[in-house]
C-alpha cells in the first residue's frame, strides 16, 4: 500500500499524489447487496468522526451516475452499527478519510464488515464546514437552498464530508457540477427501517445466495420496473423499508388505484416503456470535464438526443394519469404536466430536426447527430452534411460494384455475396457468408474469419471510412456551438427534469406493485398494532411451488410476542419465519403482500439469525459466528423491532446449547421485541412455555402406524410439537440398521422417562401460568374494546371469555391445592399484573401496547367485573378468587 499526503489544493501530477489509498480486504465474509443491473454506479463516499467518546459520524454520498448528494449525520454507538449499515446500503467504489483516521476504529469496522473497500486519505484542511455550505449554495437547487442551509447549520460533520467529497471529485475525478444543478439531500438516521448486512444476505433481500444472476430473491421478484429510475429506487427502498406511516398509506393508495382501473395500469405501463435512464442523461449535461474533447463534444450531441426523448415520454405519462384519484398519482401527474417543460419543449424544437430521436444501433445514432440540429442555422454545416451524405453513398455503391464483380471472382466453398455492416470501431466493413471459407481475392483487406462469415475490407472501403470520419467530425463541430447554447438554457431548468425523474421513478415501482398483485393475488396490508396474517405465502418459494405451496397464518402481539416454534426436519420453520419477515419489508415499502388478509405494526429494526456454515475464509466456526449475530441482536434490539432466530445453539454441545438459548431468549423476552424463535430444543418449549409473552407453536407431520412413511403438513398449529421421535422415522427412512435404531429407540425412551422424573411441577409454576392467563385477559379486552362490534356481538364475546378465563383459572387453582404453601416453594410475581378493568385510568393512559408494571405490590390481583354498560369496578382477590365476567 503506497502512502502519500496531499500537498497542493489546485494541481495533481505523478511527483505528488492527491491522497494516500489503501485497499484491503475484509477480515470476516461480508455481505454484498448488489443488483447486477442496478449495481453500476459511481459513488464517492466521504467519512468522518467526532473525538471523545460520544459517536457522532458525518457521511456524505455524491453518485457521480446519477447527479445526486446524500448527506447524513449518526449519533451512533462504539460498535458504529448504524454507519455500516448505512455506507453497505450505498455501496461507494471508494471512501474518503482524513489522514489523521488511519488507524482510527471505525476505519478497521469499517474494513472488517465491508467488502474489499477502498480507502483514500485527504489532509485536513480538505474537510472544511465553510466549503461546505459554499459547496451547498453553489450547486444546490434555489428553492431547496434555504431549507439545506438550516438543515447543515446544526451537522458539523456532515457538512464537512460534503466539502471532501466534492473538492476529490473536483480535483482527482476531474468533473465539475453546474450551478444550482446538484441533487442535495440530507437523510436523517430516522424514518426508515435499519436492516444490517447479514440480514440483507441470509434472508436473499437483494441477491440469491446460491446464484448471483438468479431471480429468486426479493428484489428479483419485485423488480417488474420499467426503467432504470425506478430499479435504483426498489432496491433503495428494500434496503431501507419506511417506517412512515403517511407516506406507506400513500403508496398503498397508489397501488389500489392501479390495480382497480386496468386502462389507467396498461396505459402507464405503456409509457413507461418509452424512458430512458433520465437521472444518466441529466447528469452527463450538467457535468462538465475539465477538458473539452471531440468525444464529449460527441456525446453532448447524444445528450440532446437522449434529451429530447425524454421530454417528449413525459407528456405520455401525465395522460396515461388522467384517472388517478390517490393523492400520490395526482402529485405525479402534476409534475409531469405539459406546463412544467414547455420552456425546454420550445427550446428543443427551435434548435433540433423534429424528427430527430436516440437510436441504440451506432450506425443509426451516427446519423441522428449528422442531422439533429435544424437545417439552415448554419450553411456551412449543411455543406458539411452533404459532404457526409455523399460519402455513404459512395460506400454503398462500392459494395454494388464488388458484388457484381463477384461472379468474376474464383472462391473456394464460398458464396460470394457481400454484405455492408457497421461498428464503432472500424466503421464500413464487408461480411462475406461461407460455410467453408477458402483463400480471399488480393483486393480485400483487415481480414477476420468468423465460423459462418468472413469480415473484412478494402483499401477503397478504408478510404471512403476515413472521409466519412472526417465529414462527421466537422458536422459535430460546427453543432456545437448551437448544442452548447442549447445545454446551458436547459441547466437553469434542470431541477424541475430531476423532479420529473423521481417522479417516474416512483410511478414506475408503484406500477411493478400493481402487476405483481394483480398477477399473484396480493392483498393491500393494514397498518396496526398487531401482527396479524392469514393465509401467508413466502413471496419467493411460491413462485417456485406455485401449485402445492401451503399458506400459513400467524399473529403476534404484546402477550404473543416471543414465539418458539418447533417440528421435525424439513416441516417448514425456516421458510415460515422467512416469509414472515420478507413480507414485513415488502408492506413496509408500500407493496402488497402474498395473503388473504394481513396487518403489519410498523418495524424499526429487523434482524434475522439464521442457519450458516463454518467461515473458513475468517476461520469462524458456525457456533462462534452464531455467539456473535446474537451479541450484535442484543446490543441493538429496541422494543419496535423484529426478529427471526432458526436453530440457535446447533453448533455445540447439547447441554450447553441448550442453557445458551434459554439464556438468549430470556434476555429477547425482556427486550419487547417480536421475536420467531426456531428450535429443536423440545426442552426450550417447556422451560418457556408459562412465561408471558411467550407462546409455542409446531409444524407437525405424520407419520404412517408403522413408521415407513413421514408426510408433511406444513402447517403451522399451536403448543409444542408432540413428542413422536420424529428423528427416529427420519434415521429408519434414510436405512440405518435396524440394530442402531433400536438402541436408539431404548436410550431415547430411558432419556424420557428420566426427564419426566425431573420436570415435577411446582406452586411456581402455577403462579407463572397465572399471571399469563391474566395478561393474556387484559390482551383481548384491549382488542374487543377497539373493535367494532355491537353490543349484542361484544355481550358474547365477553360471556365467552369470561367461560374460558374460569375454565383455565379453575384448573389451575386446583393445581396450586396439591403444593403446600410454604416459603419454599412461594415466589414473588417478577411481572406485576396491571389492573384490567376495561375503563380502568391507568390502562387508557398508558395503552393497550405497554406492559403496565407500575402498580402497588398490594394491586397485584384485581378481578375485573364487566356489566352490559362496560362499567368496571375492582377489589383485591386471592390465588383463589377469579375474574367475574356479568
Amino acid at each position: 500500500m503506497s502512502v502519500y499526503s496531499l500537498n497542493s489544493w489546485d494541481s495533481l501530477d505523478s511527483s505528488s499524489p492527491l491522497a494516500s489509498r489503501g485497499t484491503s480486504r475484509r477480515l470476516t465474509a461480508g455481505p454484498t447487496t448488489t443488483a447486477t443491473s442496478v449495481a453500476a454506479q459511481d459513488i464517492v463516499c466521504a467519512v468522518s468522526e467526532s473525538r471523545g467518546v460520544s459517536s457522532t459520524v458525518g457521511l456524505a454520498f455524491i453518485n457521480l451516475a446519477t447527479a445526486e448528494a446524500v448527506l447524513c449525520q449518526i449519533c451512533d454507538s462504539q460498535t458504529y452499527v448504524k454507519t455500516i449499515i448505512k455506507i453497505g446500503v450505498f455501496e461507494p467504489s471508494e471512501i474518503l478519510f482524513m489522514n489523521t483516521a488511519k488507524e482510527s476504529k471505525l476505519r478497521y469496522i469499517i474494513q472488517e464488515n465491508l467488502p474489499d473497500p477502498i480507502f483514500t486519505f485527504l489532509d485536513r484542511r480538505w474537510w472544511s464546514e465553510k466549503t461546505g455550505h459554499d459547496y451547498v449554495e453553489r450547486l444546490a437547487f434555489p428553492e431547496e437552498f434555504d431549507s439545506l442551509k438550516v438543515t447543515l447549520g446544526g451537522n458539523y460533520f456532515a457538512a464537512c464530508c460534503f466539502a471532501a467529497v466534492l473538492k476529490y471529485v473536483e480535483v482527482e475525478i476531474q468533473r465539475s457540477f453546474t450551478t444550482h444543478s446538484l441533487r442535495i439531500r440530507f437523510e436523517p438516521s430516522q424514518g426508515s427501517m435499519t436492516i444490517d448486512l447479514a440480514t440483507i444476505v441470509s434472508l436473499e433481500l437483494i441477491q440469491n445466495l446460491q446464484n448471483a444472476k438468479s431471480k429468486e430473491s426479493l428484489f428479483g421478484l419485485l423488480n417488474q420496473t420499467l426503467t432504470p429510475m425506478g430499479a435504483r429506487l426498489l432496491r433503495a427502498s428494500i434496503l431501507q423499508p419506511s417506517t412512515e406511516r403517511v407516506k406507506l398509506t400513500a403508496r398503498y393508495n397508489a397501488v389500489e388505484d392501479l390495480t382497480t382501473k386496468e386502462d389507467m395500469f396498461v396505459s402507464v405501463r405503456q409509457a413507461l416503456k418509452g424512458f430512458i435512464d433520465a437521472d444518466k442523461v441529466l447528469t452527463a449535461i450538467i457535468l462538465v470535464p475539465t477538458k473539452r474533447t471531440i468525444q464529449y463534444v460527441e456525446q453532448s450531441v447524444n445528450n440532446v438526443i437522449m434529451l429530447k426523448t425524454y421530454v417528449s415520454a413525459i407528456k405520455k405519462i401525465f395522460q396515461a394519469l388522467g384517472a388517478a384519484q390517490s393523492d400520490l398519482l395526482l402529485t405525479i401527474r402534476e409534475l409531469c404536466a405539459p406546463e412544467g417543460h414547455r420552456s425546454i419543449e420550445e427550446l428543443i424544437d427551435t434548435n433540433l430536426n423534429e424528427h430527430v430521436a436516440y437510436q441504440s444501433k451506432p450506425l443509426d445514432l451516427r446519423n441522428q447527430r449528422i442531422y439533429c440540429v435544424k437545417a439552415g442555422v448554419n450553411s456551412l454545416l449543411d455543406v458539411a452534411r452533404q459532404t457526409y451524405k455523399e460519402a455513404n453513398a459512395d460506400a454503398t455503391e462500392l459494395i454494388e460494384k464488388l458484388s457484381g464483380m463477384s461472379e468474376a471472382m474464383t472462391f473456394q466453398n464460398c458464396d460470394m455475396v457481400l454484405d455492408l455492416k457497421y461498428d464503432t470501431a472500424r466503421q464500413y466493413y464487408i461480411c462475406i457468408p461461407a460455410t467453408e471459407p477458402g483463400p480471399l481475392p488480393d483486393i480485400f483487406i483487415n481480414v477476420y474469419r468468423k465460423r459462418n462469415r468472413i469480415e473484412c475490407q478494402t483499401l477503397d472501403l478504408v478510404k471512403l471510412n476515413q472521409k466519412i470520419t472526417d465529414a462527421h467530425s466537422e458536422v459535430i463541430n460546427m453543432s456545437d456551438h448551437t448544442i452548447q447554447d442549447l445545454l446551458r438554457d436547459v441547466c437553469a431548468e434542470v431541477s424541475g427534469l430531476f423532479r420529473v425523474s423521481e417522479a417516474i421513478a416512483i410511478l414506475d415501482m408503484l406500477a411493478a406493485f400493481a402487476q405483481l398483485a394483480t398477477n399473484h393475488e396480493y392483498i393491500r396490508p393494514e397498518l396496526t398494532d398487531t401482527l396479524a396474517i392469514k393465509a401467508g405465502r413466502h413471496p419467493i418459494r411460491e413462485q417456485i411451488h406455485s401449485s402445492k405451496f401451503i399458506p400459513n397464518d400467524a399473529y403476534a402481539t404484546p402477550q404473543t410476542r416471543f414465539q418458539i416454534i418447533t417440528g421435525c426436519n424439513m416441516s417448514g420453520k425456516s421458510t415460515y419465519i422467512r416469509s414472515l419477515a420478507l413480507v414485513t419489508v415488502m408492506a413496509q415499502i408500500g407493496c402488497f403482500i402474498p395473503a388473504q388478509y394481513a396487518s403489519f405494526p410498523i418495524s424499526h429494526q429487523l434482524f434475522a439469525r439464521v442457519a450458516t456454515s463454518d467461515d473458513l475464509d475468517a476461520n469462524v466456526s458456525t457456533f462462534a459466528a452464531e455467539m456473535r449475530e446474537m451479541a450484535f441482536i442484543l446490543r441493538n434490539i429496541l422494543p419496535h423491532s423484529m426478529v427471526i432466530i432458526d436453530e440457535l445453539g446447533r453448533g455445540t454441545s447439547t447441554t450447553d446449547g441448550l442453557a445458551i438459548a434459554v439464556a438468549l431468549a430470556e434476555a429477547l423476552i425482556s427486550s419487547k421485541a417480536m421475536v420467531w424463535f426456531v428450535t429443536h430444543f423440545h426442552d426450550l418449549a417447556q422451560i418457556l412455555a408459562e412465561r408471558s409473552g411467550v407462546i409455542n407453536l409446531h409444524l407437525a407431520a405424520d407419520i404412517a402406524p408403522d413408521a415407513s412413511k413421514m408426510t408433511m403438513q406444513y402447517r403451522i398449529a399451536e403448543g409444542p410439537v408432540p413428542d413422536r421421535r420424529y428423528g427416529l422415522v427420519l434415521a429408519k427412512l434414510a436405512d440405518l440398521p435396524p440394530p442402531v435404531l433400536s438402541k436408539a429407540r431404548s436410550v431415547s425412551e430411558a432419556v424420557d422417562q428420566l426427564a419426566k422424573r425431573r420436570n415435577s411441577s411446582s406452586r411456581a409454576v402455577a403462579i407463572a401460568q397465572k399471571r399469563k392467563l391474566l395478561l393474556s385477559l387484559r390482551e383481548q379486552l384491549f382488542l374487543a374494546r377497539g373493535g367494532t362490534m355491537d353490543n349484542a356481538s361484544l355481550r358474547a364475546l365477553l360471556i365467552q371469555l369470561q367461560d374460558d378465563f374460569a375454565l383455565r383459572m379453575t384448573a389451575i387453582n386446583r393445581e396450586m391445592e396439591l403444593y403446600p404453601d410454604d416459603e419454599s416453594e412461594t415466589i414473588t410475581l417478577t411481572e406485576p399484573v396491571p389492573n384490567l378493568s376495561v375503563h380502568s385510568t391507568e390502562t387508557q393512559a398508558v395503552g393497550p401496547n405497554e406492559d403496565n408494571e407500575r402498580m402497588d405490590s398490594t394491586r397485584l390481583f384485581e378481578p375485573i367485573v364487566i356489566d352490559s354498560d362496560l362499567d368496571s369496578g375492582s377489589e383485591h382477590i386471592t390465588d383463589n378468587d377469579s375474574v367475574v365476567l356479568v
